[in-house]
């Protein structure tokens, strides 16, 4: 019996397949063409700030008259011990000289509500436009 020597073939594709590369390559192409004018649009224009700034108007410098009622008949203003009875003459030259005369009021635990009240509205009295009253 003669064998028949098998002979395996060798021979195979040697080309590379191109059409991958070239889809990939026109969905490139597409994005790139669809993308750019999007980018310019979308720019944003910087001006130098010499140029451009305007002068901004001078404010004055917002202050505020701070109270804190420490007990029945003492009270801080701006940090500065007053009786109450006084609070009036304290606080009055205070916010005279002022443009926004703002008051910000702390109190104490141990302080009655009557004592507040009173300090609250001599405040307003005394010419105060804005009243804060800080809480726990």
């Amino acid at each position: 019996m003669a064998r028949k020597a098998s002979r395996k073939r060798t021979e195979g594709l040697h080309e590379i397949n191109m059409t991958p590369l070239i889809d990939v390559s026109l969905v490139l192409v597409i994005m790139l063409l669809l993308l750019t004018p999007l980018a310019f649009e979308s720019s944003i224009a910087v001006r130098k700030g010499a140029a451009s700034a305007k002068k901004s108007e001078k404010r004055e410098k917002e202050e505020r008259v701070e109270l804190k009622i420490i007990s029945e008949d003492k009270v801080i203003v701006n940090r500065k011990t007053v009786s109450l009875g006084k609070l009036s003459l304290t606080l009055r030259p205070l916010l005279a000289d002022k443009v926004q005369r703002r008051v910000v009021i702390d109190c104490d635990d141990s302080v009655s509500h009557g004592t507040f009240v009173d300090v609250l509205d001599q405040a307003k009295l005394c010419g105060a436009g804005d009243i804060a009253v800080l809480g726990r």
